[in-house]
């Protein structure tokens, strides 16, 4: 690879401009992206960006929000209302950036479960980054790795073209609408998407930056690659040296890489130090949800009350049928059910899964009568959002964003 120093990842986009910022620091900084996989999760980041002065980024999947709604009910407009208003009754000034995650052709369980034709999904996928792109978003994440015909991998040359497609066909919708510039990510951290070996992970690199460049769109150059750096759901070491690796390549493109399966990580303080330019966490501050509502289920026991809360939310897990996503090769080789696997197994399931579900009227009915139950003693919603928040509190400190809040713009994305 050539050396091509560069400042291309859209230095006009409030969050690439934030990123360089926080990197560029004498002690470097690492952008948390949270998940907003419910309304508890989503107030929480707020209040804890609010109280320690730090910027907070979201980071929504397709399943997540979506103009269908998605699992939470929110579509791009709805969520950043949501974000806007819990930003208005804080007060706050700390910049507040909403992003898409892994959007592209069958990037949604939907159309892969469906077997989505190949222009119906990337139809789909156009329709999600215009509609992010018109309620403000602040950052496109391009996955074009997926392909349910080839579930080993996309080739090289065609990863590329699709990514570009996409890339070309938002840029398009953000000038024409004269919107302002907004930042990119590309790649995935799956081994299903080809880019856990360097080699590829370089090729890929390269062969952008030309196909990028023949198409006129520098100004669209990634401000983040995402790298497999030793994390995923069911791995919880940071590989800070083959984070350095990957950084040290895209450096040069003016580039950072972005980490995801950051839950549950043992060492997120590694993250600052390694140049990681951001990390998403997602499934951990559901697991935190579930924590808390299950500390309250036996507070209630305790009043004499019971809720079923736990069994609610176990059924509706199990109904959904999306643990079967989370199951590993072994289990699904012995065409597991959920009662097959051991008690642990299943709580961490119900656990994971129960972001898919919050939503359910079943879980919904359990949740608002182990509330009533329990609010004499304490208010419960306040309870869960502030358990979340003390956790999304300890990733803030840990990637050295507290106090941060002024290096981003003064403005919020939203």
């Amino acid at each position: 690879m050539s050396e091509r120093e560069s400042d291309r990842s859209n230095s006009d986009s409030p969050v690439a401009s934030l990123v360089a910022r926080l990197l560029a620091r004498r002690v470097p900084a690492t952008l948390l992206a949270v998940c907003p996989n419910s309304a508890a999760v989503t107030q929480a980041a707020v209040r804890a960006a609010h109280r320690l002065d730090a910027p907070m980024m979201f980071a929504a999947t397709l399943n997540q929000v979506d103009l269908d709604g998605g699992y939470t009910g929110w579509t791009p407009d709805t969520l950043t209302e949501f974000l806007r208003v819990e930003v208005d009754q804080l007060g706050t000034e700390v910049p507040v950036y909403v992003g898409l995650d892994h959007c592209g052709p069958w990037t949604k369980d939907l159309h892969y479960s469906e077997q989505w034709s190949y222009a119906d999904t990337m139809a789909a996928a156009r329709a999600t980054l215009e509609a992010c792109i018109d309620s403000g978003y602040g950052l496109l994440h391009i996955d074009a790795t997926v392909d349910p015909g080839r579930p080993g991998e996309v080739g090289l040359e065609e990863l590329v073209a699709r990514t570009v497609e996409l890339i070309t066909d938002a840029e398009r919708y953000r000038l024409m609408h004269q919107y302002p510039a907004v930042a990119y990510e590309v790649g995935t951290e799956e081994v299903h998407g080809g880019m856990a070996d360097r080699s590829r992970f370089i090729a890929f690199v390269d062969r952008l930056y030309e196909a990028l460049s023949a198409a006129g769109l520098e100004s669209a150059w990634p401000a983040f690659f995402v790298g497999r750096v030793g994390t995923d759901l069911h791995t919880t070491r940071f590989d800070a040296t083959e984070a350095r690796a990957l950084a040290e390549i895209v450096r040069p493109f003016g580039s950072t890489i972005k980490g995801h399966y950051t839950d549950f990580v043992d060492n997120p303080a590694d993250y600052p130090a390694a140049g990681m330019g951001g990390a998403n966490v997602g499934p951990e501050f559901a697991d935190v949800e579930v924590q808390a509502l299950l500390r309250l289920a036996a507070i209630e026991r305790k009043l004499g009350c019971d809720s079923r809360f736990r069994q609610a939310l176990k059924t509706a897990v199990v109904d959904s049928n999306r643990w079967r996503k989370w199951l590993s090769a072994d289990e699904q080789a012995a065409g597991a059910t959920f009662e097959d696997l051991a008690p642990p197994r299943q709580d961490w399931l119900m656990r994971t899964g129960s972001r898919y579900v919050w939503r359910s009227s079943v879980v919904q009915e359990a949740r608002h009568t182990l509330y009533e139950n329990v609010s004499g003693e304490l208010d419960p919603d306040s309870y869960v959002v502030a358990a979340i928040e003390d956790r999304i509190a300890y990733y803030l400190k840990a990637f050295n964003l507290v106090g941060q809040a002024s290096w981003a713009s003064p403005a919020t994305a939203i």
